[in-house]
């Protein structure tokens, strides 16, 4: 029977997949919740299709990711790992089937970027919204008359010893 391990923190919980039709989700009316602010009240659907299960994200915020790759509706396979928001899971099955063939190992060439940019599918995960730093106009303005005042003094002790200086 497959089944979906959900990793939470410190805790990992193994929903069994017996329906058809199962939607996760933070909301209540999911068939399986997960309390975490990164998913969606209604982020996925896994839909029993020919024996096999399709996964579709449900335009969440986050997105989801199979393998590590954003996707919006794939096949699962035994050994997936998924990922709702920031919560991970992963896809398995106490059936022994054949085996899957581990993917060849290739060559990657890492350079360094030229640029630093944000990625164009990147989302905030956090619940709470960007703070503003507030500009502290009066901060500023003590700051500049304390300037203004050590250069007036510097310049008057310029003055001073130029007048009173050694003959």
């Amino acid at each position: 029977m497959p089944k979906l391990s959900v990793f939470l923190e410190d805790s990992r919980a193994i929903h069994e997949l017996t329906e058809e039709r199962i939607t996760v989700g933070r909301g209540p009316e999911n068939t399986l919740q997960i309390d975490d602010p990164s998913v969606s009240s209604r982020h996925a659907q896994l839909l029993l299709i020919d024996d096999r299960y399709q996964l579709k994200d449900l335009d969440s915020t986050n997105g989801t990711r199979v393998n590590s790759e954003l996707v919006t509706d794939t096949f699962l396979r035994v050994g997936d790992r998924i990922r709702f928001g920031k919560v991970e899971a992963r896809f398995e099955s106490d059936a022994t089937g054949e085996a899957q063939p581990l993917p060849e190992a290739g060559e990657i060439e890492a350079r360094p970027a030229e640029t630093s940019e944000k990625p164009a599918d990147f989302a905030n995960a956090s619940p709470f919204p960007n703070r503003q730093k507030a500009k502290d106009s009066t901060a500023t303005a003590i700051l500049a008359a304390a300037a203004v005042a050590v250069l007036a003094f510097l310049i008057s002790m310029l003055g001073l010893l130029q007048i009173h200086g050694p003959r």
